[in-house]
């Protein structure tokens, strides 16, 4: 079986895993992200465990280096249940060369965890968990088709920190049908009040080919306006500062040494491997995906045959341009050492645009570094192709002239 990795003589930077399980009780209206309303199928989930265990078990002998983050998500993965989540565990401790403290995290639904589910996984090595809780109020929690109510969300919580795991995150949402300003503000206070170690909060956009993208195209929907949301987004800065949360990132916050390693690995465009249907993994050099079909991965880890549908070795210029979006996203941005000496563009050459965008109070251009201010996150798309545009490859003094 061909997997994305290749095999290194020793051990280099830390290595990430994710692992997909597209499993939900229900699919939610506005999710996009690959899973199956199929959470009573032991048997295909049975299957299912055995082609990642199989595709995990061949990528390891191909990998000598440390994994520092463990990413499990979804779908659902609690619902693939605790025993199944336990052997993925037990065979990355034996065959992968975990770090000391690495992350190890599991997304969850408060619906489908309860603290004996909790205690196996920490038991296995989880020492992390993500709360999909989204709102706090219940009738926003109705409109999106989540299943679970605020106290059971609550809940979950407490039942995580019961069970030994102290590292909680929890995901929110603004732009819900119905919400308000008020509301929005009530469910950050409730959020921080449960005292979790991190929090995202995510703009519900309307994703096309979802039952959310019908449903608004017909105007059987109406969700607050854009100008609504960017209120939204600035009431979640000011709450969760003065609730003692660092804005790490575009659409994350964490008290101080608790931002997500695993993400951030995305972000910096550090290696991972992704082990499942519609899995990423982007390993020394050659970015590949999984098929989003369940049944079309696993008959292709049954037979041995080709997991990924596509390997790219991404070029410089894309690279760089990634590095430049995916720096910007976040608090510390763009390292101009970086830029320099690996991506080989000239930060001096942006010079008039950085000093334009600085003055309108979206940018900081510090002497070692480029980042955008949280008014500047709100315009981030707009921004990142400016600054990427506006920088110029550095041209080597031994190049000829061009003719």
């Amino acid at each position: 079986m061909r997997t994305d990795a290749t095999r290194r003589s020793g051990p280099g930077a830390p290595l990430g895993l994710y692992i997909h399980i597209p499993f939900c009780r229900r699919k939610c209206a506005y999710c996009d992200f690959y899973s199956l309303e199929r959470a009573d199928d032991a048997a295909l989930m049975d299957r299912y465990l055995a082609a990642l265990l199989r595709q995990m078990e061949e990528t390891s002998v191909t990998i000598a280096d440390p994994v520092d983050s463990v990413y499990i998500g979804g779908g659902t993965p609690t619902v693939f249940g605790a025993d199944r989540l336990a052997a993925l565990l037990e065979l990355i401790s034996r065959r992968f060369e975990l770090t000391k403290r690495a992350e190890i995290t599991c997304e969850a639904n408060p619906e489908s965890s309860d603290k004996k589910l909790l205690k196996r996984l920490r038991k296995a090595g989880v020492n992390r968990v993500s709360f999909g809780v989204q709102s706090a109020c219940d009738a926003e929690l109705k409109a999106l088709g989540r299943l679970h109510d605020f106290e059971g969300a609550k809940a979950a919580v407490e039942a995580a920190r019961s069970a030994g795991i102290e590292n909680i995150s929890i995901d929110l949402m603004y732009g819900i049908e119905g919400q308000t300003q008020e509301s929005w503000a009530r469910t950050l206070g409730a959020a921080a009040a449960l005292e979790p170690r991190h929090i995202s909060a995510y703009g519900l956009k309307v994703e096309p080919g979802t039952p959310l993208a019908r449903r608004a195209g017909v105007g059987e929907v109406f969700l607050p306006s854009d100008d609504a949301q960017a209120d939204m987004y600035e009431t979640a800065c000011r709450v969760l500062a003065l609730a003692g949360y660092r804005h790490y990132e575009i659409s994350n916050w964490a008290k101080p040494g608790y931002e997500s390693r695993h993400n951030l690995r995305y972000w910096r465009l550090e290696p991972y491997c992704g082990f499942g249907a519609a899995a990423h993994s982007d390993c020394f050099g050659v970015r590949s995906a999984a098929p989003r079909d369940i049944m079309r991965y696993i008959e292709a880890v049954e037979s041995g045959g080709e997991v990924f549908e596509d390997y790219d070795r991404i070029p410089d210029s894309e690279r760089a341009f990634e590095y430049v979006m995916l720096g910007l996203r976040t608090s510390d941005g763009i390292s101009k050492r970086r830029l320099t000496n690996v991506y080989r563009l000239d930060p001096d050459s942006a010079k008039d645009e950085l000093e334009a965008l600085a003055q309108a109070g979206l940018v900081e251009d510090l002497p070692d570094s480029v980042r955008l201010t949280e008014k500047g996150f709100l315009l981030s798309n707009t921004l990142i192709l400016r600054i990427f545009d506006s920088l110029k490859p550095i041209r080597s003094p031994f190049a000829k002239e061009q003719r």
